[in-house]
């Protein structure tokens, strides 16, 4: 049990070595007080504080493409505005502010948890709304609270889009790029014993420039780049896929010459003036015996220097209503996880309404912080860190405060405590909390007269440490199994959309049905969603068994793969028509393994017939058929001995 502890301990304060973000940490100081500088310009310091509630905005900004941030910051600028709104509606209500800060919380989860964007997800929302408990109570003041704190938001808006007139296409140029570092990795590790972790994180890459490359698109905007960028991506699905193939039937050593011809693909692709010529690159001295490879790494060179053609290119994204239609049921994670975070944050609010704490929203906005965890491990180190960073920065709120600052001075200290606060965040959250904390304090209390700093430092104290424990007990009675026990049941249901896939992919033409939007397409990248959330958040769980999830990671790996190539094959204009025979045993072999998996029984393996010319989707169902008679033997080995 010591040990235990001080393992967490030891977790929960580990400095990470991530680079540190000075242009964003001082961006996020500039938002934050300008705002402030404005209202003391005019004589209305109060007014630009309320503005500085909106430059929350800023901290939703991170590295996706200029047309997505564009879209996202706005409905977040929104939101906080919103429940600014919201809040001084239902300052006379307790009440009624217990339930809606349960709601803001569950809707924000869910939205943030079913489109994939990280981030602070509602912890800001909650913050806007409740800190509208610590104002004057008057209702009719809603719409000018409201105005300000737009106008906060839409200068935040503006300073994170400022990099759009420098590089609008950078971070699609950054994923493309990052795509042909791993194939020129994997090119190098073909033969050897790294092909398989170079294979992943292949994966990895490509499928991370396909959301940056989807997010980012739009008519407008220097559209003959985005067109070179998401040609080049398709190329290096092509490229990928050949070296799988070569794995699949040779498995042989590829020329070291492509690796180094892939490298200057990468150093060449947000060259600007396209100055550069096959021969230039080497392409045509390369000697390979595939053939087949080297005609699509030089069709790559071809897509980075040549002129393009008029024909456009179509974009196929799920609509809003297929991606939280999918995520809307007692299987999701996302949608249980958002239930439980607006339940315990509504019973948080109601336990310090009813006990009468002053400043209650400083239980609720604690309680918010540490239910950010995506694990109870994750949870419990948030609540030791946001325990141990409070009590270090309400010692520094109380310095500032006793000093009563005024004027620029304020400006000053917002700027910095807010560009600290974002630069150490990368770091450790105990560090963040420093700032976090007094940030808080100070733009809620600054005109606040404070008589006893010393009752004023415990109250605080008081009502933060009472909401982490809120939020770890609520985690920990409602949530502590919840993914493990799902996951028998996602793996089957993973497994089944693809077979259903799989059918549909090899017995239809190209041409006949749009697989990418299909239904069966739609259900494969859901369950896949939902199954990687979950595997993910069963890992943190208490209890689990750990052994038993570890041995199911290659189960995880195969399934993860498998949905990528059966994606990229459903553009290959060569696919076969499979016979009935043939499509009977491909069901039968994917539905014992669903069973397997569902009734926890020993997998007996079926033979995977053949596909022609897809060898290697034929070796991935055999490693996942591998994969889970590993991970079988590992449950039912170490659930026996567990039980004992």
């Amino acid at each position: 049990m010591t040990s235990l502890i001080y393992t967490n301990l030891k977790q929960a304060f580990e400095i990470k070595k991530n680079p540190l973000p000075w242009i964003k940490a001082i961006s996020a100081g500039v938002a934050a007080a300008l705002p402030a500088f404005i209202g003391l310009l005019f004589g209305q310091l109060q007014y630009g504080l309320l503005a500085v509630i909106g430059s929350f905005t800023f901290l939703y900004m991170f590295n996706e493409p200029y047309v997505q941030r564009a879209k996202k910051l706005f409905f977040v600028l929104l939101g906080i505005s919103f429940s600014v709104g919201l809040g001084t509606l239902l300052a006379p209500f307790p009440i009624a502010q217990a339930f809606t800060v349960g709601i803001i919380g569950m809707v924000a989860t869910f939205i943030f948890g079913a489109l994939k964007i990280p981030g602070p997800a509602a912890i800001f929302f909650v913050l806007a709304f409740t800190m509208t408990s610590a104002m004057p109570v008057d209702p009719a003041l809603a719409p000018v609270r409201t105005g300000f704190v737009f106008l906060g938001g839409v200068l935040s808006w503006l300073i994170a889009m400022v990099g759009w007139f420098f590089n609008p296409r950078r971070p699609e140029i950054n994923a493309v790029r990052n795509i042909y570092k791993e194939l020129a990795a994997l090119l190098d590790a073909t033969g050897t014993e790294r092909f398989s972790e170079a294979r992943h994180q292949t994966v990895l890459k490509i499928k991370a420039a396909e959301e940056v490359l989807k997010a980012g698109y739009a008519p407008w905007g220097k559209p003959q780049l985005y067109k070179r960028l998401y040609l080049l991506y398709e190329q290096a699905n092509a490229i990928f896929l050949e070296i799988l193939e070569n794995d699949a039937t040779n498995n042989t050593k590829l020329s070291a010459e492509l690796g180094e011809f892939l490298r200057t693909i990468v150093k060449a692709i947000d060259n600007k003036d396209n100055n550069i010529s096959l021969d230039t690159i080497g392409v045509n001295d390369i000697q390979v015996e595939n053939t087949e490879l080297i005609e699509k790494v030089r069709k790559a060179g071809s897509i980075l220097i040549d002129e393009l053609s008029e024909e456009s290119i179509r974009i196929s994204k799920p609509s809003f209503k297929t991606i939280f239609g999918g995520n809307i049921h007692k299987n999701s994670i996302v949608f249980v996880s958002a239930l439980r975070y607006g339940f315990i944050l509504m019973i948080a609010a109601l336990i310090a309404h009813a006990f009468g704490f002053d400043r209650s929203y400083w239980v609720t906005l604690s309680c918010a912080a540490v239910m950010l965890g995506s694990t109870i491990m994750s949870t419990f180190h948030r609540a030791i860190q946001r325990s141990f960073g409070t009590i270090i920065g309400i010692l520094i709120a109380m310095l500032l405060l006793s000093s009563h600052p005024e004027g620029l001075v304020i400006v000053i200290i917002i700027f910095c405590l807010t560009t600290l606060t974002e630069l150490f965040i990368v770091r450790n959250y105990a560090l963040a909390v420093f700032f976090i904390t007094p940030n808080a304090i100070f733009m809620a209390e600054n005109t606040t007269q404070i008589y006893d700093l010393s009752f004023f430092a415990a109250t605080r104290i008081t009502d933060i440490f009472i909401g982490c424990i809120i939020g770890l007990v609520g985690i920990f009675l409602i949530g502590r199994r919840s993914a493990s026990s799902r996951l028998p049941h996602l793996i089957a249901k993973s497994i089944r959309s693809q077979m259903q896939f799989i059918v549909l992919l090899f017995s239809v033409q190209k041409g006949d049905i749009d697989l990418s939007e299909s239904k069966e397409s739609r259900k494969m990248h859901t369950n896949l969603t939902n199954l990687k959330v979950v595997y993910t958040t069963a890992l943190g769980e208490i209890p689990n068994n750990r052994k038993v999830l570890e041995f199911l990671w290659p189960v995880m790996f195969s399934i993860e793969h498998l949905g990528y190539l059966l994606d990229a094959s459903a553009k290959h204009p060569g696919r076969p028509m499979l016979s009935d025979a043939n499509l009977a045993q491909l069901l039968l072999v994917f539905e014992t393994m669903a069973k397997s998996v569902e009734h926890k029984q020993l997998l007996v393996s079926k033979v995977v017939p053949n596909i022609n010319g897809f060898p290697h989707i034929e070796k991935e169902i055999k490693a996942l058929q591998e994969a889970l008679q590993i991970g079988g033997q590992a449950s039912i080995k170490y659930g026996s001995k567990r039980n004992k």
